[in-house]
């Protein structure tokens, strides 16, 4: 009996021995997750996020003439709903005139001066001339007056004919003198008429004009289509109290919804990355079932600055294929841009590089049952994994996570690397310099 209760009791002591060094185990594989090194093709895809506007549109313009009234900025009183189907010549939005209707006012008065000054001028001239005819009359009259006296004098003393010769002549040379003061005072009345007439059509033209730019202040739609708010300096749509230039007069657009493109920022890391013809694959957040596609039209040569960020990024634009009715300007998109694709890669996921100084890659790579902290050569990346160019077998099978106690190891290095790397010197004072050891260690 007490030989059954000793083998009884060795035999759950067995049990319980395996129980925990198998659950020990599980729990260390769920520790240690690994990824295997995968051979295929290798997409270089940058994702970022973008919206939707139309590749052509018109744009509905308020009255740039204000500027020729030294008027530099209106104020939008109301503006239709964003999103508005209308017709061409619908009203779209009406501005504040009042500083306008100042100048045109003023502009009002300048015309009836102008208008009077013209007509009194006019007067002027017609009366200056009307007194020249008649002096030219009277001493035309006096001429002949003087003319037949000498005629008549012929039988009277020589003294009394040489006078009448004299008046006759004085009488002829004041007729003569006051012919051509009337043709002067004709071209200067000319002169006059001229000078106020130019004015007058002057104020009349500039008056005229106002009056056209009057009626711009009620902005209609140039063709037919949706009406999609013009952004501000700062980003934001403008609306009803916004304040629009003159120098781009933009109230609102109409976009051609048949051919829409999405705009989107890259960073300057990734924009060597980026070239014009990529393909790319565009998701809306309306509707996340719905795929499209597109290609890169456009890359901006110089970087700008967003509101609210210090990084610098470059305008991308995507055109995208085909035409669907449910696009709208702003939506929201996700774009992958696919800027390379590597037929046949070796690649791994991006957490299982490990870096030392800046100076060497590594993974820790399973070998049997030991580990090995081995250094790699690596090619391009994409959001999750990268390029193994060397140090890696296809099927190898690496850590995500650093191994415990693996830290201090020492790195397998490749001799394919040598003089690739930066130097050590470089990075550390002379006392800190230590050799480097190219033995790999084998860990359990």
């Amino acid at each position: 009996m007490k030989k059954k209760l000793l083998i009884g009791g060795g035999a759950l002591a067995v049990f319980l021995i395996v129980f925990f060094v198998v659950r020990g185990n599980r729990s260390s594989e769920v520790a240690d997750v690994m990824a295997s090194v995968k051979r295929g093709p290798f997409k270089v895809e940058i994702e970022i996020t973008g919206e939707l506007e139309a590749k052509n549109s018109v744009k509905i313009l308020g009255p740039s003439q204000l500027r020729d009234f030294r008027i530099w900025n209106v104020t939008i009183q109301s503006i239709v709903d964003e999103g508005t189907v209308v017709k061409k010549g619908d009203w779209i939005a009406t501005l504040d005139r009042s500083e306008f209707q100042n100048r045109f006012n003023e502009k009002q008065i300048e015309l009836e001066k102008a208008n009077s000054k013209y007509v009194q001028t006019q007067l002027d001239t017609t009366l200056t001339m009307r007194q020249s005819r008649d002096e030219l009359i009277n001493l035309r009259y006096g001429q002949e007056e003087k003319k037949i006296i000498l005629e008549q004098s012929k039988y009277e003393p020589p003294a009394t004919i040489k006078q009448h010769e004299i008046d006759f002549e004085k009488a002829s040379r004041a007729y003569a003198q006051a012919l051509e003061n009337n043709k002067i005072k004709k071209q200067q009345n000319v002169e006059k008429m001229r000078e106020v007439s130019a004015e007058l059509r002057k104020v009349q033209s500039e008056f005229s004009s106002m009056t056209k730019v009057m009626e711009s202040f009620n902005v209609t739609a140039p063709e037919e289509g949706m009406v999609i708010y013009e952004k501000g300096w700062d980003g934001k749509p403008i609306k009803a109290g916004s304040q629009i230039s003159m120098w781009e007069p933009t109230v609102a657009t109409l976009p051609d919804l048949t051919k829409m493109m999405s705009k989107t920022y890259v960073n300057e890391v990734d924009v060597r990355k980026v070239k014009a013809g990529q393909d790319v694959q565009v998701g809306l957040d309306a509707y996340p079932d719905k795929k499209l596609t597109g290609k890169v039209i456009r890359v901006a040569n110089v970087g700008e600055q967003r509101p609210n960020s210090d990084a610098k990024v470059f305008e991308v634009a995507v055109e995208i294929d085909g035409t669907d009715p449910s696009l709208r300007p702003s939506m929201t998109t996700s774009n992958r841009i696919i800027a390379s694709v590597i037929k046949d890669a070796m690649f791994i996921p991006l957490e299982c590089l490990h870096s030392q100084a800046d100076t060497i890659t590594y993974v820790f790579r399973k070998e049997g049952i030991n580990t090995v902290k081995q250094e790699v050569m690596v090619g391009q990346t994409n959001a999750n994994d990268v390029v193994i160019l060397g140090g890696l077998q296809e099927n190898d099978r690496v850590y995500l996570s650093i191994p415990a106690g693996m830290e201090d190891d020492e790195i397998a290095l490749l001799k394919e690397m040598n003089g690739k790397r930066k130097k050590k010197e470089e990075q550390q004072p002379e006392e800190e310099k230590k050799p480097e050891k190219k033995q790999p260690t084998a860990s359990n």
